[in-house]
């Protein structure tokens, strides 16, 4: 399969860089305000490299530093399913049920409502004298954000055994995964926060300070989880109500620090001297892209829990093995949305500034570079499981092993056009363009939803049957995405 449209390299003119915006952001006079002035000129001259700098070492030296914080990230949900394996197979399998869920307010705060902020930012700053729409966006972010927090809070308050129940858990998972989302989801409003408030950075073209706070997040997460959930010196041990306070104490650190980063005027965001001209048209600046993509990032996590509820069919032991197979498939997320997030913020600046040929680029640059790496990392998974898999079971494990290897022989090859689908999505984002990143994450759900009941229902391959499908699913994904990028060209 091709993926670079040959198109993708016509030469466009260099776009014109849009205006600097007139007099300092920042919200304090004198020093501070001479420091969010010298701010503001740093944030042109980003937005300036985002326009007119060769777009793959542009693209290569913004991802960097996203790329390395995900992989610390990755590192932080490896370190919680260890955690989880010392309190038992039960608690897997509970973290197996609740994970989907914790993954989606993951991917809407940080990919989909995230992406739609920073593209806003970006579009605003591509474009000639948008600079003074920033302040604004970014309180409409903050607004939107404490409004999807309290969302998800209330939902899982309501709805949450109900859904784990549905799953096909036991009394002992389900329990499980109850005492995690009570903890979790009340304190979701920390990672909306957090995420948003990078997310207003990245717009503004800032890749490694965002970077940087996630990292020192991601740090504290670990050793704080760890503590709590299994009783680390004087520590009470909390279980998997500990599991999830750790991520939710070190994300709500971050998130007063990056608000405070913002509004003291360091990313160059306009608040002062009436710059921060509040509209309605800003949210719907974000929520037209946002709430599009996160359909994007429901059906993904629905395609998830739907298959959760088949393979539990299979018992417990299934459950924990694809639990753990799911685990890896969802932390190519972050990974994807370390490259996706600086094409969200390139392309939306180009986008903004008329260089739809150039956006076009990044985007199948990108794209080709998230391929090969999750590829790479699927062909691993399926040659050699067991480097995964370990991490978590032992030998006396062997039901779980065996379902966590099938998993990954059958679905591990498909990694990449997984990725392919999902860059292609940030890259859709920057672009405000997602009906058909939408329309193939659909077709990916139908596919491996559809494929898995018919093979359950009518065949006996039995949870190979179910995974056969999830691959089938990913492939699509891929193919139809790339596709749709290819002949609309975001028009």
């Amino acid at each position: 399969m091709t993926l670079v449209a040959p198109s993708a390299f016509a030469v466009d003119p260099i776009p014109s860089t849009p205006d600097a915006p007139e007099g300092p952001p920042g919200p304090l006079a004198g020093k501070a305000g001479g420091k969010a002035a010298a701010a503001a000129a740093s944030r042109a001259a980003r937005t300036r490299r985002l326009l007119e700098g060769p777009i793959g070492p542009t693209l290569a030296r913004l991802a960097a530093p996203n790329v390395i914080a995900m992989f610390v990230m990755a590192a932080m949900s490896i370190a919680e399913g260890f955690f989880a394996g010392q309190l038992g197979v039960t608690a897997l399998a509970g973290l197996a049920l609740v994970f989907p869920l914790v993954m989606l307010t993951q991917m809407m705060s940080a990919g989909a409502m995230g992406g739609a902020i920073s593209s806003a930012i970006a579009r605003a700053l591509g474009g000639q004298g948008g600079a003074a729409r920033t302040g604004g966006l970014a309180l409409a972010a903050w607004m939107i954000a404490a409004a999807a927090a309290a969302f998800f809070a209330v939902l899982m308050a309501l709805w949450g055994q109900s859904v784990f129940e549905a799953l096909g858990g036991g009394e002992g998972a389900v329990a499980a995964a109850l005492a995690y989302a009570a903890v979790f989801f009340p304190g979701c409003i920390a990672l909306w926060l957090c995420h948003s408030s990078l997310s207003i950075m990245r717009g503004a073209g800032d890749m490694l300070t965002p970077s940087l706070f996630l990292l020192g997040v991601s740090l504290a997460s670990i050793p704080l989880a760890g503590a709590l959930a299994l009783g680390w010196g004087p520590f009470p041990a909390l279980g998997m109500a500990g599991l999830a306070a750790g991520p939710v104490a070190a994300y709500g650190v971050g998130a007063v620090l990056a608000v405070v980063y913002i509004l003291a005027g360091r990313s160059g965001i306009a608040f002062g001297a009436g710059r921060a001209r509040f509209e309605r048209s800003m949210f719907a600046d974000i929520l037209r892209v946002g709430l599009t993509a996160s359909l994007n990032a429901v059906q993904t996590v629905l395609t998830i829990v739907l298959m959760v509820g088949l393979v539990g069919r299979h018992g417990q032991d299934a459950l924990a093995g694809y639990g753990l197979g799911a685990r890896l498939e969802f932390l190519m997320v972050p990974i994807v949305f370390g490259i996706g997030s600086a094409m969200t913020a390139m392309v939306g600046a180009n986008i903004g500034a008329g260089a739809r040929q150039r956006a076009l680029r990044i985007g199948w640059t990108g794209a080709s570079a998230a391929a090969l790496l999750v590829g790479a990392i699927g062909a691993v998974a399926a040659l050699a499981p067991d480097l995964w898999l370990r991490l978590f079971l032992d030998g006396s494990d062997a039901a779980a092993l065996e379902a966590g290897r099938a998993y990954f022989h059958t679905v591990g090859p498909f990694y990449g056009f997984f990725a392919l689908g999902l860059a292609l999505y940030f890259a859709s984002q920057g672009a405000g363009r997602m009906v058909w990143p939408v329309a193939a994450s659909l077709c990916r759900m139908a596919i491996a939803f559809g494929g898995a009941l018919l093979a359950t229902e009518l065949t006996d391959f039995g949870v190979a049957g179910v995974f056969g499908a999830i691959a089938a699913g990913m492939f699509a994904y891929g193919v139809i995405t790339a596709a749709a990028v290819r002949l609309t060209g975001w028009r």
